[in-house]
């Protein structure tokens, strides 16, 4: 049973924000979302939260500055998702700035795992440009200590940069960047890892300028423009938007909208069909960011990376449509595997558990995480999906998505301290997490994670419910009003707005038998809607769930609704 309730909100604060200036609907918003004063809307630049907050941030720039100094070889060792990528091309873009000599290096997801491991440091030496002076961890490193440590003994310094929370030890880094690592007092612990670089870009601007080293040589960069990659890998990791993260999210967008973007995300952009004029954080998280996913689920985030960096417009196309064909492979892939999932759940009662575990030696581990979150959107139950870990088919690879009130990493070490030899490894966070266990431990993992559901997990927290802003007036169904809502920045833990209210159904049918086409009335008007991959039709009165978008045709702009969930 899924219940519509209306998120709480202070009249006091969206009372304050209205008489600042702000239109009533969007101080009602705003409030809903713990907005209580003007000051916490503003997204100007100077709201950034200083770098000099940021534990390690001083350190790495030092290093960085030496190295720079020095002529050092730096080489950079990313992640294969869309944060990993754009931290890559922040890092790669940001530090040719500045004048270094840098490459990069990017694990291979079937080949290498993730982070950095001893086997990616040897992989590192024999790079085309020969060994490196410097490793530079850009969205991963924080739980790399074989890694460092290897690279130390090969006299190769680490830099870590990561957001990842942190094990029990640390690596023997040179400098490590994370505002999850102990003792960091930095306040918006939600930064992704591209937004942790660019705050080391920012701490090595200011180094230099303290050390004078920029002038007719080297011009000190604007490294505002880089500020459309931070938005992208910000919102496609699905990090906690506070206050710090919209303003580099906002501030992105503003750059893009004004088609002032890296080629290669202007390419994404045109890849997708979407206008660059109009974008919006669903068009980061929904349409750009699983195109460059798709290459490291797929193929080699090497693609995705060359997309950001290069400055070849022709190039940029040329890749932007190898991973919009990617993008295809892999929704074509997570498709046949998700029925398969759901097939694997037609003799099982979710509602007799708190968890569901899957294993399918024929899955493809670039697409499992993404299963599981279509398996907790459809039962709303913490899910892992597991895959073989490479051809022996002797590990598999898990990855997990949860519900509110379920920290998945949490549960992770739970399992792990109760059943020691179980796990090889694991990682994550809250909402998403992975992990390694051997193929025969499958059922094994599936008990222990059950038992942990049981324990954590009540009937109230199982049960789902579809937040919404409650009723919209009328007046606001215009698309003036949806262009100003999609002005603002939406996303992880900052909701977009969902509205609902009681509708008579005109008519429903469907279209391409699995989406639900309506025609709704409410007192004289008539709305368009659409409940995608719904199939069941609703009754003649209805409560709806809804969020507003705006439908062009032949150049007349008009005013849809997407349904959320209604009352069947």
């Amino acid at each position: 049973m899924t219940r519509i309730v209306t998120r709480p909100c202070s009249p006091v604060d969206a009372e304050v924000l209205t008489r600042c200036g702000l239109h009533p609907v969007l101080a009602r918003l705003y409030a809903a979302r713990g907005v209580c004063v003007p000051e916490d809307v503003e997204t100007g630049l100077a709201r950034l939260v200083p770098p000099a907050e940021l534990k390690g941030c001083e350190a790495a720039a030092a290093l960085l500055a030496d190295a720079l100094l020095q002529q050092r070889r730096m080489l950079v060792v990313a992640d294969y998702d869309c944060d990993g990528a754009t931290a890559c091309a922040v890092a790669v873009r940001g530090l040719r700035m500045f004048g270094a000599r840098i490459d990069y290096l990017v694990p291979n997801r079937m080949e290498h795992g993730y982070g950095l491991t001893p086997d990616i440091v040897e992989l590192a030496t024999r790079s085309v440009a020969g060994k490196p002076d410097l490793l530079i961890t850009v969205d991963n490193g924080i739980a790399s200590v074989d890694g460092v440590a290897a690279a130390n003994a090969l006299g190769i310094d680490v830099l870590v940069t990561d957001h990842h929370l942190p094990g029990d030890e640390l690596p023997a880094a040179r400098a490590i960047v994370n505002p999850n690592q102990p003792g960091c007092t930095f306040p918006s612990k939600c930064l992704a890892g591209v937004g942790v670089m660019f705050y080391v870009l920012l701490a090595l601007r200011a180094e230099l300028r303290r050390r004078g080293a920029f002038g007719d040589a080297l011009p000190e960069p604007r490294l505002d423009g880089l500020l459309d990659l931070v938005a992208l890998g910000t919102v496609a990791d699905v990090v906690k938007l506070d206050g710090n993260n919209r303003v580099l999210v906002a501030q992105g967008l503003q750059r893009i909208r004004r088609g002032r973007m890296q080629p290669g995300v202007a390419a994404l952009f045109r890849a997708a069909a979407r206008d660059a004029r109009n974008a919006s954080g669903f068009d980061l998280g929904f349409a750009l960011g699983p195109r460059l996913n798709a290459a490291g689920r797929l193929s080699d985030m090497s693609l995705g990376i060359e997309c950001l960096t290069t400055d070849d417009v022709g190039r940029a196309w040329e890749l932007a449509q190898q991973l919009d064909t990617m993008n295809r492979e892999r929704r074509e892939i997570e498709a046949g595997m998700q029925q398969q999932a759901l097939d694997d759940l037609s003799t099982v009662d979710p509602d007799g558990s708190t968890t569901i575990t899957l294993f399918d030696p024929r899955w493809h581990q670039g697409v499992i995480g993404i299963v599981a979150g279509r398996l907790k959107e459809k039962f709303h139950r913490p899910s892992f999906t597991f895959a073989p870990a490479d051809a022996t088919g002797v590990l598999v690879k898990g990855s997990g998505r949860s519900i509110a009130g379920f920290h998945l990493r949490d549960a992770l070490d739970l399992i792990s301290k109760r059943e020691p030899d179980l796990i090889v490894k694991f990682g994550g966070h809250a909402m998403a997490a992975g992990l390694t266990i051997a193929a025969a431990d499958v059922p094994r993992f599936t008990a222990a994670f059950e038992a942990v559901g049981r324990e954590w997990l009540s009937a109230e927290a199982l049960a789902r419910t579809v937040e919404t802003d409650g009723e919209l007036e009328d007046a606001y169904f215009t698309p003036q009003f949806v262009e100003m809502l999609d002005a603002a920045v939406w996303g992880q833990g900052f909701p977009a707005p969902v509205f609902s209210g009681e509708f008579e159904v005109a008519s429903q049918a469907l279209v391409k038998d699995k989406h639900l086409k309506l025609q709704l009335l409410r007192g004289r008007q008539r709305f368009n809607a659409i409940w995608f991959n719904h199939t069941d039709t609703l009754p003649a009165r209805t409560t709806v769930a809804y969020r507003l978008a705006s439908d062009t045709w032949n150049g007349v702009s008009r005013v849809q609704l997407i349904v959320e969930h209604a009352v069947i």
